[in-house]
């Protein structure tokens, strides 16, 4: 049986070194340039897109946001040695696609999250691309699959850590 575009897609991503190459080298050197969270026009993952929430209508937007890797360092103590449980080096607060979601939410307070995907990552950087919806556009009051967005409990969602993202950072998945 043929295989389909879903299908193509998701099997070109799982190994986007091999696969892409030069394209995603010359994305990734393009992506750098921009600010840390830009409107994308279109996603670059289609199938990942679709499958966390996306549809190409009005009232969705898709957001690509530049995190840097690493963990948060804490300052060491004023006086003494330091000790190795003083928990200086490794500590992360909370995974990198949450921290992007976040971002994303302070920049485009008008919309809400739904959901995020991650599209590439070089030594420094990784990026993500993340899920909006417009709780005020009329398509999504009209769409039941998705008006439930519109509850004032669902308000700022990436903030409580109830995107998935939010869940696996707080262990619910």
């Amino acid at each position: 049986m043929p295989k389909g575009l879903y299908q193509f897609l998701r099997q070109t991503w799982k190994k986007p070194k091999e696969n892409l190459g030069d394209i995603l080298k010359q994305r990734l050197v393009e992506w750098r340039k921009e600010n840390v969270v830009v409107r994308a026009e279109n996603p670059t993952r289609l199938d990942r897109a679709r499958e966390v929430g996306y549809k190409a209508k009005l009232g969705y937007a898709i957001a690509r946001v530049r995190v840097k890797k690493g963990g948060r360092r804490r300052r060491k103590p004023d006086k003494g040695r330091g000790p190795s449980h003083a928990g200086l080096v490794h500590f992360t607060p909370k995974g990198l696609q949450w921290i992007a979601e976040e971002k994303a939410q302070r920049k485009f307070s008008n919309l809400e999250v739904l959901n995020s995907y991650w599209v590439g990552s070089d030594g420094v950087s990784d990026w993500y691309e993340i899920v909006m919806v417009d709780p005020n556009h009329p398509n999504i009051i009209n769409d039941p699959k998705i008006n439930w967005i519109r509850n004032p409990a669902n308000r700022r969602r990436v903030f409580h850590g109830q995107t998935a993202a939010g869940k696996k950072s707080r262990g619910l998945n």
